[in-house]
């Protein structure tokens, strides 16, 4: 039984909302006041492949908004539980960077809560998609959309947010969640995962991370960087699927895993999906030139970041679309332990 069926098994109702209740859903708009009395739903819809929580896209006869909802389970993973209290995480990030005129261009705007039903509800961009596009071979990013991403990053790491710091949601639970799938499960000999049902011979990428006892230890002691706390505001999962294409611009969404912690981890999960991606070289020595670090700032660390992101993509549960051979992914797996034991 997976955590979706559990929850709904022990209080014998989901409680939440679904995308073909249009009749409850209006209901319920209505009722927030987050529609009014004459306004009616005419579609809802998916607005792209959310891994973590539920979201919908309400069109109305006066205009259109998402919402989102976070469960007691990962919306793409069901059988993986997860701190519905992200959504509160979520909401203060979006309330924070409003405040900032650079990051505010970046990000949806916050219209509505209802935190005790565990809802959002935010500004509709518009059609876009995410730029999971840039994993297939022949695909990179324009030199606009890295300045755009860039610009995005240091601004937020710059911004003391001083007045938040203290009462930001620590987001413990998340972390940990985080923390089990880029820090432990993958390295795990006994995970259970069939890694060539992935792809042949992944296995064997795999084993010398397994036996490699040092190279575990060295994870581990990062994972409990991940865990503590540090000074600046970080998106916490700053990768392709957490950005937007629309109209030519690029958005941010998804910072339910946002927290106080280390600058160090947003870039170098920045670099590792450049490096997943196969982008161009030169795409990713831009992006680490011309990044402007937050005092303190530390390389080692951030290339230590970089290969645990791309060692827990090719041998997690997380995967990637992406276009890589298994000898590529060889590489890029030499490659990244070589960043973890510089």
């Amino acid at each position: 039984m997976n955590a979706k069926e559990r929850f709904i098994a022990e209080t014998g109702s989901s409680q939440f909302l679904e995308s073909d209740q249009d009749t409850a859903l209006e209901g319920y708009l209505r009722g927030q006041g987050w529609m009014n009395e004459t306004e009616k739903v005419l579609t809802t819809e998916k607005p792209g492949e959310g891994n973590m929580n539920f979201v919908l896209r309400v069109r109305t006869d006066q205009g259109s908004f998402i919402i989102k909802q976070a469960r007691p389970w990962v919306e793409k993973y069901p059988q993986l539980d997860a701190p519905i209290d992200r959504i509160r995480t979520e909401a203060q990030f979006y309330t924070l960077v409003q405040q900032n005129e650079v990051l505010s261009k970046y990000t949806p705007q916050l219209l509505a809560t209802d935190l005790d039903n565990y809802l959002i509800k935010v500004e509709d961009l518009g059609e876009g998609a995410d730029f999971s596009h840039v994993y297939q071979k022949g695909q990179d990013f324009t030199q606009e959309e890295l300045e755009s991403l860039v610009l995005f990053l240091q601004e937020l790491h710059h911004d003391s947010f001083s007045t938040a710091a203290t009462s930001y949601p620590r987001n413990q639970a998340l972390k940990v969640l985080n923390h089990e799938h880029i820090f432990n499960f993958p390295y795990r000999p006994d995970n259970g995962m069939d890694l060539n049902a992935i792809q042949a011979g992944l296995h064997n990428l795999a084993v010398p991370i397994y036996e490699d006892q040092s190279l575990r230890d060295t994870i581990s002691a990062l994972g409990q960087r991940y865990l503590g706390e540090g000074p600046h505001l970080i998106h916490g999962d700053y990768y392709p699927g957490s950005w937007l294409s629309v109209n030519g611009a690029v958005k941010v969404i998804d910072p339910e895993f946002s927290f106080f912690g280390l600058a160090e981890f947003d870039l170098g999960v920045f670099l590792a999906h450049l490096r997943m991606a196969q982008s161009a070289t030169a795409s990713v020595e831009w992006v680490r030139e011309n990044y402007q670090r937050p005092l303190g700032f530390n390389e080692h660390l951030l290339d230590q970041f970089t290969g645990v992101e791309i060692l827990r993509r090719l041998i997690g549960i997380a995967q990637l679309p992406v276009a890589l051979s298994i000898d590529e992914k060889k590489s890029l797996i030499e490659e990244a332990i070589g960043f973890i034991k510089r």
